[in-house]
């Protein structure tokens, strides 16, 4: 494609972003001061949509971008705008203030980042399979109660509430659950089985049947730390836009929305697609306008993925577009973010947003886990 269809496409985009109305050559000569004639982005505008970058929808003489050109948009014409530093410290405020468990953390980056696009939010608890058991105790409450505390290698903390049988007493569950410490401390997360942890019953004296549920309580507070937390914001705030008039696409969209671990394991694919992408040493998604109509990498942006239309492999979703981003907290944790919303979406202001959120969340949460003596519990 040459500049001039560059030109072109981009006003095209910018425009119809704007009205949602198929755009036509007169109004790019008026309302962009192209230096070219309307016969000529005419001419322009047919060849771009026999190359399958504009369709032309049947009632107008205007045309919109497709899938394709949405694409070579988001790869090539990008421009994203800065966010001025005061917005950075307020968002920080906003993340951490009177927090109290850090589930509010990720909370309040869906409900952010819905309230700034105005589109619906999804955000990813942290993924600790990786991670390994420092330390796991299980503490009386009172008969038939327990807590197990279970302490991750990057420090984390995890609370969970257990039954136990209620003629274990407070000295038989601590001979339990040192030989469940011993058993598994230094595993990772996702190697540790039910067998694995059935073998602790070889290191105590007390009956087998009683030792055996308490190992299952522990082995399920155990794996409960794995599940990934669904996070959304802003479902209804997609009703405002022009393409949820249609009850039908609205109602499959919705239908999606409410399979949330479905949605999370496809956030999940993204982000191992991006990791292949990072070894492949591609920089394709770290992009922001270096001058006027060129684009430069840029390290200190996190990488982010944008998928459109036909290429979001969940149903509901063909006229939609799904940004994410992957949150890091120290080496070993990860969670994700994303943003959805019509196709016809302003691309370089949410990916600056959900960019800068996605640093913002990274470091507040770092700070909280990296801080001498200070644990972030994670408690049901």
């Amino acid at each position: 494609m040459d500049d001039r269809k560059k030109t072109i496409l981009k006003a095209i985009v910018d425009d119809y972003v704007k009205t949602c109305e198929p755009v036509g050559s007169k109004s790019l000569v008026e309302r962009y001061n192209l230096n070219y004639s309307s016969a000529t982005i005419r001419n322009e505008m047919a060849e771009l949509e026999e190359m399958g970058f504009l369709v032309k929808p049947h009632t107008s003489a205007g045309r919109m971008p497709s899938d394709k050109g949405y694409r070579a948009y988001v790869d090539n014409l990008l421009s994203l705008p800065e966010i001025p530093p005061e917005e950075e410290i307020a968002v920080r405020q906003f993340l951490t203030e009177n927090l109290r468990e850090a589930r509010e953390m990720i909370e309040r980056t869906a409900e952010y980042l819905a309230e700034k696009t105005n589109y619906l939010s999804v955000v990813l608890s942290p993924q600790y399979s990786d991670t390994s058991l420092e330390q796991i105790k299980i503490m009386m409450i009172e008969p038939g109660r327990a807590i197990v505390v279970l302490v991750l290698s990057p420090g984390v903390v995890h609370d969970r509430l257990i039954r136990i049988p209620s003629l274990i007493d407070e000295k038989d569950l601590n001979e339990i659950g040192q030989a469940i410490e011993r058993c598994l401390t230094g595993k990772r997360l996702n190697d540790i089985t039910l067998v694995t942890i059935s073998s602790a019953a070889e290191d105590t004296e007390l009956p087998e049947a009683l030792v055996n549920q308490v190992l299952y309580e522990a082995y399920v507070a155990i794996k409960q730390t794995e599940r990934i937390e669904v996070y959304i914001d802003g479902k209804y705030r997609l009703l405002k836009h022009p393409e949820f008039r249609d009850v039908d696409r609205a109602s499959r969209f919705y239908d999606t929305m409410r399979q949330e671990q479905m949605v999370a394991g496809y956030m999940r694919e993204l982000e191992q697609e991006e990791e292949i992408d990072a070894m492949k040493g591609l920089d394709t998604l770290e992009i922001i306008e270096s001058a006027p109509g060129t684009l430069a990498t840029r390290k200190d942006r996190p990488a982010y993925m944008v998928r459109i239309g036909q290429e979001i492999a969940l149903n509901g979703m063909e006229d939609m577009s799904f940004i994410t981003t992957t949150y890091r907290i120290g080496r070993r944790i990860s969670g994700q973010i994303g943003v959805i919303g019509p196709k016809r979406m302003e691309y370089g202001n949410i990916i600056s947003q959900i960019s800068f959120v996605n640093r913002a969340l990274s470091d507040v949460a770092e700070g909280h886990y990296t801080r001498g003596g200070d644990r972030l519990t994670l408690e049901d």
